[in-house]
């Protein structure tokens, strides 16, 4: 048995924890740039915003119908995020993140009232870090989500579904007819694994509901469809075709990429850019213990800027040995950048990527293995200081000098105009309570 545990409208939710005014009023998160809105509060739905909406066909809204547009905070969702996984924990015996807002959770054979526990832990969570969650519990993956999306549709939309479902919906606990009746109310298209040209195909098939999606012959989809909508009916019959992953398998790839807030044209900018690129990738691969066997590192300007001449170009470069240092992988995107530079272009984008991807305790040495040995151990216990010093303190209070010194106001970050602080990550921008 499976429970899925999600955070409501995570990244609104966030801000409302720490400007409660914004309760109850209509509250859009927009994307890098401020471009589009990536997240909406019920209020906002009410009005008819869509997901991935652009922010300038909403600025009526703001006017019309008091909406509020914030710049996304991730750093403030991410520890948020963190805070509440760690309570959802609490519900079983292992594990899963699923997003930054989901959680599996693998409650087989615990004691006493599921439900109940489920309570326990909403309400935990919600007085201890301030955000609402809904939790869906099934004997699959796929159930599970489903039982997730039916306790969100009952708390919202009153009659959807029986409002003994809403905030927790427990389909261990349903009867044979009660549980048909669920699926048969949940449209084909809002099952986990349906998307919108299968969902158009079932329709067309006859197959309007979840219900009808899991009596059909799984072998009949497989090769009608495909072996993932396969998978997704044997889920619905509550056989578990999805692995519970409480520990993920490691990236094979990592990268790190930016459109920039203004057009950039100098090389020492992008410079800036692609070391601050450069050094996130590389913290990325310690937290998984790995090596990179090779850099890819990328320019170009923005297609949608049709008065501007175009050029895009990227490399990759092998790095003399595997390594996770920062240092390192930074000098080579740096090189590549001088070999694909061009000047008098106006760059919107850049991105570092590391590929070949191994386990830090492959080593590949040189002829000179001891020396080699002890500068590689001076270097790691070196990452592991900056990765500290920079956890305790904030992303980027130590940083390559290749970055800049004014990383903050640099040309190449993003537009962020309405950005609230982040509050619980950075001690200059902690909340004040005035008397």
């Amino acid at each position: 048995m499976l429970a899925l545990v999600d955070g409501n409208n995570f990244y609104c939710s966030c801000e409302r924890v720490f400007q409660p005014w914004l309760k109850g009023r209509p509250v859009v998160v927009l994307s890098n740039n401020d471009g589009c809105a990536i997240a909406r509060s019920d209020e906002a739905k009410a009005l008819g915003i869509k997901m991935g909406a652009p922010y300038f066909q909403l600025r009526d809204l703001e006017r019309d119908a008091g909406l509020i547009a914030l710049s996304a905070n991730f750093a403030l969702y991410g520890d948020m995020s963190d805070r509440m996984m760690t309570l959802a924990a609490g519900l079983g015996h292992a594990q899963e993140v699923y997003s930054i807002d989901e959680s599996f959770i693998d409650v087989s054979d615990i004691p006493g009232d599921l439900v109940r526990r489920a309570r326990i832990i909403r309400r935990r969570i919600h007085q201890w870090i301030g955000i609402p969650t809904c939790i869906g519990i099934g004997p699959t993956k796929t159930l599970a989500k489903l039982a997730n999306a039916i306790a969100k549709s009952a708390e919202r939309k009153p009659g959807s579904y029986p409002a003994h479902h809403a905030q927790i919906c427990y389909l261990g606990a349903c009867t044979r007819e009660e549980l048909q009746a669920l699926l048969q109310a949940t449209e084909v298209g809002d099952v986990w694994g349906v998307g919108r040209r299968i969902s158009a195909q079932l329709i067309e098939a006859g197959v309007t509901n979840a219900l009808e999606l899991s009596r059909l012959d799984p072998a009949t989809v497989k090769a009608r469809w495909s072996v993932v909508l396969e998978r997704t009916v044997r889920e619905l019959q509550g056989m578990q075709c999805l692995d519970f992953e409480d520990n993920p398998d490691d990236k094979k790839q990592i990268a790190c990429t930016r459109s920039f807030g203004h057009p950039v044209t100098e090389r020492h900018h992008l410079q800036e850019a692609l070391s601050e690129f450069a050094s996130r990738a590389a913290e990325k691969l310690r937290k998984q213990n790995g090596h990179a066997g090779q850099v890819l590192a990328f320019i170009r300007t923005s297609p949608f800027r049709q008065n501007d001449k175009q050029y895009s170009r990227s490399a990759v470069v092998p790095l003399p040995s595997p390594t996770a240092d920062t240092a390192q992988i930074a000098e080579a995107a740096i090189a590549i950048l001088h070999a694909i530079y061009k000047p008098n272009f106006n760059y919107a984008k850049a991105g570092v990527m590391l590929l070949d991807l191994q386990p830090a305790t492959r080593h590949q040495y040189t002829l000179d293995l001891e020396d080699e040995a002890q500068h590689n151990e001076a270097r790691k216990r070196l990452m592991q200081t900056l990765d500290g010093v920079n956890k305790r303190y904030g992303r980027g209070t130590i940083k390559l000098a290749s970055a800049g010194t004014q990383t903050q106001n640099s040309i190449w970050q993003m537009k962020q105009q309405r950005k609230t602080p982040s509050y619980t990550t950075d001690w200059n921008e902690l909340g004040v309570v005035r008397a």
